[in-house]
């Protein structure tokens, strides 16, 4: 099940959303069950004409957005990353690009470091859930994150104390909701949408004080 979320999250519009997932971290001892479900996940994932309801993902906004996602992906291939799915600019008039996994992903890759804004998964591998979290943290961005575990008071525990992300979401992806405050830290802005405090970005506060 969160194989197959995680990759209709990291296809949310084609890949092209903020908060449509980038990186996939999995720890060893269920690393290769989850990679191999999530190659099989995006494999069946049909490219075409997005007015064609039997396919799953459209083109990229432009033929240069494009271009610039298959650099980073042949970059970080040139770096050591392994090409498992897609990865080939397709014969066929458009902005289309292929869904498709690197694994081998390492600090210092486009992959890893920047945000493939496509239809791009990244799966890294972790030794324990303290490297997991580590290398999930270990990023310029932070808008979203989520956690996916048996163990919901665990999830919950990480989601609020560890993962260092305006929205942290456990077994499930992130969303924006007009409930719930959203927004991001780092590099990923600052303030927030939605919700009371979403209201309050819109408010001029008034300060008066008196001297007695």
């Amino acid at each position: 099940m969160s194989a197959e979320t995680c990759v209709t999250v990291r296809l949310i519009n084609g890949g092209q959303s903020c908060i449509a997932a980038k990186r996939f971290i999995a720890v060893e001892k269920i690393y290769d069950s989850f990679e191999k479900l999530f190659i099989e996940k995006m494999k069946s994932k049909k490219m075409g004409d997005p007015f064609d309801e039997s396919n799953d993902i459209g083109p990229q906004a432009s033929i240069t957005l494009r271009d610039e996602l298959h650099q980073q992906v042949e970059k970080s291939i040139e770096l050591g990353a392994k090409l498992l799915v897609g990865g080939k600019i397709p014969e066929t008039k458009g902005a289309y690009y292929p869904p498709t996994v690197l694994s081998n992903v390492k600090k210092g890759m486009p992959a890893f470091d920047e945000e493939l804004f496509g239809p791009v998964a990244a799966i890294i591998t972790a030794k324990d859930e303290a490297e997991a979290i580590e290398i999930a943290n270990d990023s310029h961005y932070g808008l979203g994150a989520a956690v996916f575990t048996t163990d919901l008071k665990k999830g919950e525990m990480l989601a609020a104390q560890h993962m260092q992300a305006g929205s942290c979401f456990v077994n499930a992806p992130v969303r924006s909701d007009p409930r719930l405050p959203f927004g991001g830290i780092k590099e990923s802005g600052y303030g927030r949408e939605l919700s009371y405090f979403g209201i309050q970005e819109f408010v001029n506060i008034k300060t008066v004080y008196i001297k007695d």
